[in-house]
């Protein structure tokens, strides 16, 4: 019995998959929506206890689905940075602050500013997204709130609790967004201190699970919640797109994981330790041992296509199906529009979360699909530029598999495949985190000896998309527009981000 359940709380809802190891190939999924609130600007906001009941219906009706299979193993990846204050007994204190919400901008920058050498793991700063930002805004903010908290976590280690009673942190989380030291294997109290959050330490969850250890046996509560017969082992999973990679198998140097959907993340991974500006890392032992994990990334990207789609043109599916066919047909670089993707903020290269979108060139006889033709490409580049700064740092890439929100928009995929002008793999199962969280749990369950031989067990068959050379062309002239243009709308950008984050701060 080989039969492995993924959980995957990605930014608008859960999926659930039961992946049937000996065959490699997914039973079934069932997927569910939940909630984000924007209460400010620069803000996003979800409830944990929405998290929990959409996992118990959508797992219990995938469960009933399939005939109430016996589950060996378990694994939770999510979204990063989404982050709980909450009491020892998992009651939230407040809503969950979204990976995307921006708000602590300003404990990022402050962050940027030490000199403490477990800085040098992410790149001299952290991000606006992280726990450690957001843990700072938090205390500087709703003071209240943050002495209260007995815990402050991420929504993986959340629903781990959940699962088991035990409050554990992925290693993966912790060196990639807590500033965790990996290699000393200690949380870096000074730090905190410096940060102004002495003590954050003893809020966080204290045991820390490399990716694929087994944490428990879940609950025999969980285990009804989730309509599961027996009480199968959880396995620590982690972010999301970086558990992907072991569904992609994509460990090696020289290889990249590129997902798409409401972001992009680019994931690649070092034999060694070296500078890599502008990115996020290296993160020693994040995924594998004696691996560095260099992260990129565009913060919004699908979000984008569906900000035109759904809430400035307010197409129903139809609708966005004849938009994206009318799209399709303008040729590259046909609208005379270049569309600027930082809706809300950019990571990679720029590490900026106060840049913003922008649409140039418009006139009065541009249409929707111009429109949306000119996102596309903007969201492309982005990913173009991404690409442009790992070949200046000479970090070689082989091979690009990539999954997602591509799958169902191939005129985005095809998009993107042109503007970087190098082959992508496409699997033939599309969510390559779910199956990733099932390599972990096989490791973790003991049906395979290490993550690369749970990789090895899960690879998957995959078809590769080609780059139009003649389009690739038009997308490296738009690049050098796209580049000039952030260049300079940055500085005003900045200042019409810091206004409206200063009418409410």
């Amino acid at each position: 019995m080989a039969n492995l359940l993924g959980l995957d709380f990605g930014t608008g809802g859960i999926r659930v998959g039961v992946f049937d190891l000996s065959t490699r190939h997914m039973l079934g999924e069932r997927e569910e929506q939940y909630e984000t609130a924007y209460p400010r600007p620069g803000w996003a906001e979800q409830s944990p206890l929405d998290w929990w009941d959409a996992l118990g219906r959508t797992c219990r009706g995938l469960i009933q689905d399939l005939g109430s299979p016996e589950i060996a193993g378990i694994c939770v990846a999510t979204t990063a940075s989404t982050v709980v204050a909450c009491k020892r007994d998992g009651t939230p204190l407040r809503p969950a602050m979204l990976w995307m919400d921006c708000r602590a901008a300003q404990e990022a920058e402050r962050s940027a500013k030490s000199k403490n050498p477990v800085m040098d793991y992410v790149g001299g700063g952290n991000a606006s997204e992280w726990l450690i930002s957001k843990a700072m805004w938090l205390a500087g903010h709703e003071r209240e709130i943050y002495a209260q908290a007995d815990i402050v976590c991420e929504c993986l280690d959340y629903i781990n609790f959940m699962l088991t009673g035990r409050w554990v942190a992925s290693r993966m989380n912790a060196t990639c967004k807590w500033n965790y030291d990996s290699v000393s294997r200690r949380f870096p109290s000074e730090l905190y201190a410096e940060f102004g959050v002495e003590g954050l330490e003893a809020k966080l969850p204290p045991e820390i699970f490399a990716v694929g250890a087994p944490i428990d046996r879940i609950s025999a509560t969980a285990a009804a919640h989730l309509g599961l017969i027996g009480r199968p082992i959880l396995s620590q999973g982690g972010i999301d797109a970086h558990i992907g990679m072991l569904g992609a198998g994509t460990l090696k140097p020289g290889e990249m994981l590129m997902i798409g959907g409401t972001s992009v993340v680019q994931l690649f991974q070092l034999d060694r330790q070296r500078p890599m500006d502008g990115f996020w890392g290296p993160y020693p032992h994040a995924l594998v041992d004696d691996h560095w994990l260099v992260e990129a990334g565009q913060v919004s990207a699908g979000s984008v296509l569906t900000w035109f789609e759904k809430n400035l043109f307010e197409l129903d599916a139809p609708g966005r199906t004849a938009l994206r066919e009318k799209a399709a047909a303008i040729p590259v670089g046909g609208t005379g529009l270049l569309t600027l993707d930082y809706f809300m903020g950019n990571r990679t290269p720029y590490r900026e979360p106060l840049l913003r979108g922008a649409i140039i060139g418009l006139s009065l006889g541009h249409d929707r699909a111009s429109m949306y033709r000119s996102a596309i490409e903007g969201v492309a580049l982005a990913s173009a530029n991404v690409l442009k700064r790992v070949q200046e740092l000479e970090v070689p890439v082989d091979r690009i598999v990539s999954s997602g929100g591509y799958a169902k928009n191939r005129l985005w995929l095809q998009a993107t495949v042109d503007a970087i002008g190098m082959p992508v793999e496409l699997p033939q199962e599309a969510n390559l985190t779910i199956i990733g969280a099932a390599a972990a749990a096989a490791a973790g369950s003991g049906l395979v000896p290490d993550l690369f031989a749970a990789a090895d067990a899960v690879r998957q068959n995959t078809t590769i998309i080609e780059p139009d050379l003649a389009a690739h062309a038009i997308y490296q002239h738009l690049l050098g527009e796209y580049l000039e243009a952030t260049e300079l709308l940055m500085p005003q950008s900045r200042r019409l981000a810091t206004s409206q984050l200063g009418s409410w701060r």
